[in-house]
């Protein structure tokens, strides 16, 4: 959040009033879907006064399926 305070500030003296933000999620086998920080940082943005266009999700996402870690049987913990 406060780093995106800091980005709102810095365009403000750039004078760009208007942004396209692109959320990237860790994508392959881990977590498809950003997380918590994404979506305060988006907030922390539009309360700071900038216009938000679009919205686009450019995770990682692989054609086919691929394995995770932890053998055959799983990993044990």
């Amino acid at each position: 959040m406060l780093a995106a305070q800091d980005v709102a500030q810095r365009c403000k003296e750039l004078g760009i009033i208007a942004l396209h933000i692109k959320l990237q999620a860790t994508g392959g086998n881990r977590t498809k879907t950003p997380g918590p920080g994404a979506q305060s940082a988006l907030r922390a943005l539009a309360r700071s006064g900038m216009k938000i266009g679009r919205i686009e999700d450019v995770t990682p996402i692989p054609p086919d399926s691929t394995r995770r870690k932890g053998g055959c049987c799983g990993c044990r913990l």
